[in-house]
């Protein structure tokens, strides 16, 4: 399920040798008419379904972040999905919040991908960078590196059980100046380059290192955990480069007991 695009989507489509043997993509739903996404599941022969928010709510004559209404329209993404009897459902860059419909059809079958690391915690032990702002709430607040975190969705924003963590995005330290000058629009441009690095660095080999080990029965995601050979998540995913320029990555169990390796592109 995605919005407007789909990070991750080309890495699983085309070179991620495991789709077609260890799991399938039955459809792409996008929250948004005119998805960058389509064309790129069309190409891959994958069914695409626009489930258009906006006008769904336009219709009902409420504006899209009433979250009563968002149940009628979850409810109609149910309706959606069923008939491609997915195991798991995949949020890349879903721009809404879930709501008891989706959450209670998919218990514990829905992963999402933030780009914040949600093992940092405020002092009352919610996520310190929630939300679609994350990454420029984590430079404004003079972070020194970013990392994604793959989570199952559940009723709180950002906090359900965590399963998988990125490598980490280290922040250029010009930051650190434009702080010191309150350069805002600095600021800005910088928070989104950096995260578009992490979009298109980081979504695909998380997406298909989550359905990898799903499908071979290494994590099992539960209410309050999801756990991967045993182990609590979150498992880092790290990303090295090989002698040819392809980039290798392989999960690490904290504190850093190396795993087999999981992907290579």
């Amino acid at each position: 399920m995605c919005s407007s695009r789909a990070p991750g989507l080309d890495y699983l489509t085309e070179q991620d040798p495991h789709r077609g043997l260890l799991y399938e993509i039955v459809c792409c739903v996008s929250s948004h008419q005119g998805s960058t996404a389509e064309s790129q599941a069309e190409a891959a022969g994958i069914p695409f379904l626009t489930h258009s928010i906006h006008d769904f709510c336009r219709i009902q004559g409420e504006p899209v972040r009433d979250l009563a209404l968002r149940r009628d329209y979850d409810a109609e993404t149910v309706a959606l999905l069923v008939p491609f009897r997915p195991d798991v459902i995949v949020l890349s860059s879903y721009l809404y919040i879930l709501t008891e419909p989706m959450l209670s059809f998919f218990r514990r079958r829905i992963l999402n991908i933030h780009h914040s690391d949600l093992t940092l915690r405020n002092s009352h032990g919610s996520p310190r960078y929630i939300g679609l702002r994350s990454v420029r709430d984590a430079v404004f607040a003079g972070e020194t590196e970013t990392r994604a975190t793959v989570h199952v969705a559940n009723e709180g924003l950002d906090d359900g059980p965590l399963y998988l963590r990125s490598w980490p995005f280290p922040i250029s330290p010009l930051t650190r100046d434009a702080l010191a000058w309150e350069a805002m629009d600095a600021l800005k441009a910088y928070a989104y380059a950096h995260q578009e690095w992490m979009l298109r660095s980081a979504w695909g080999p998380l997406m298909a290192s989550s359905l990898e080990l799903l499908a071979t029965g290494r994590a099992v995601l539960a209410d309050r955990a999801a756990y991967v050979d045993g182990v609590r998540g979150p498992i880092d995913l790290e990303r090295q480069e090989l002698l040819s320029g392809q980039g290798a990555y392989r999960l690490l169990s904290p504190p850093g007991l190396v795993r087999q390796l999981e992907t290579i592109s």
